[in-house]
């Protein structure tokens, strides 16, 4: 999941520079949602850890 992270923040700054500014936006906008999610799992996953011993 990570490597989708940096995969979407590449294109992003990949397309700044190139100065289409919508694909920018709307590939870090995909970058945040996936690092949100990636996140929320990371959380409960260490919580399920904890609870199980």
């Amino acid at each position: 999941m990570v490597r989708w992270i940096i995969i979407f923040l590449v294109i992003a700054l990949i397309a700044a520079v190139f100065g289409f500014g919508g694909i920018a936006e709307g590939a870090a906008d995909i970058a945040k949602i996936i690092f949100y999610i990636f996140i929320v799992l990371l959380v409960i996953s260490l919580l399920s850890r904890l609870f199980r011993r």
